[in-house]
This record gives C-alpha cells, sequence and structure tokens, in this order.
C-alpha cells in the first residue's frame, strides 16, 4: 500500500501532542444484569467508529493545534433483521480527542484524510484499555480488542503458509 501525497503531507506536519477522553456513556438497560445474564451468548456484540470531526484551534503562545473527535462504542444487543431495530442490553461509549501540533499551514484536505487514516490509531490503544476496564465495572463479558495496525505495515503470508 503507498500513501498518497496528501496523507504524508499531513504526516510530516502533524505531531501528536495528546489524547485524552472527552465523553463517555457506560449502561445496563432496563432489567439486564451482566453478573447472571441467562442468555449472553445469544446476544451480538456490535462496534461503532467514527471520526466526529476535525477542528483546528490556535493556542495562545504555542501555534495551532489539530482537534480529531474520535467516538468508539460497543454495545450488547439481540440480533436484529433489516425490519427492526435490535434490542440493546448493555453499552459502552466514548469520545476522545486526538490533538496534534501544526507545524505549518496543510490543506484540509489533508487533514480530514489524516484524521480517517491515522487518528484512530493514535486513540485505539486508550479506548482498547477503557473498554476493558469499563467491561470489568459493569460485569460484562471481557471484550479484547485486537491491536490496531496500518495497512501497510502488516506482514502478508505467502500462499500456503
Amino acid at each position: 500500500m503507498t500513501i498518497s501525497a496528501t496523507l504524508q503531507d499531513a504526516i510530516d506536519n502533524l505531531k501528536l501532542q495528546d489524547v485524552y477522553l472527552r465523553d463517555t456513556f457506560s449502561r445496563c438497560h432496563d432489567d439486564f444484569d451482566p453478573k447472571y445474564p441467562g442468555d449472553l451468548e445469544t446476544l451480538k456484540i456490535q462496534q461503532m467508529h467514527a471520526i466526529r470531526q476535525t477542528t483546528i484551534a490556535d493556542v495562545e503562545n504555542n501555534g495551532k493545534l489539530v482537534r480529531v473527535f474520535v467516538r468508539l462504542g460497543v454495545r450488547w444487543a439481540t440480533p436484529g433483521d433489516a425490519q427492526e431495530e435490535p434490542e440493546v442490553f448493555a453499552n459502552i461509549e466514548a469520545e476522545f480527542i486526538a490533538e496534534y501540533a501544526l507545524d505549518k499551514e496543510i490543506e484540509q484536505t489533508c487533514i480530514d484524510e489524516f484524521a480517517v487514516q491515522n487518528a484512530s490509531l493514535h486513540v485505539w490503544p486508550y479506548w482498547r484499555e477503557f473498554l476493558a476496564s469499563q467491561c470489568e465495572r459493569l460485569r460484562l463479558p471481557r471484550i479484547v480488542l485486537p491491536t490496531w495496525q496500518l495497512p501497510h505495515h502488516r506482514r502478508e503470508e505467502s500462499p500456503g503458509h
């Protein structure tokens, strides 16, 4: 996989400064008790991942910051079909902000591509830890999310291996 010129421009000019939790929501719904769940194995785990927005902020005496808002979530729900909405029994959601120092002005298209391709990579370890911790606190089944790799860092296996 090759990196586009716009993405490379963003990588060269954005330096990670901070990742932090902005908002969170965790809940077990109605009569669902995850410690004594009954039919827990029939529930489907559904995930959410979205880049909500990017902003550029002027920081007094420190230049500019690009802030990427990344929304993540997991819910335990009945497997629904296309006609009906699934019944949700529990959910954990969080919004993280990844902040980057902006070395020099770059096009918004560079920032947008960077947000989609790279910001989640920086947020992912924080989300993994947060989700594992919340699952334990709520007595929900532990979910171990895989580590996140950029496509060009993945080792491809040759046929027959």
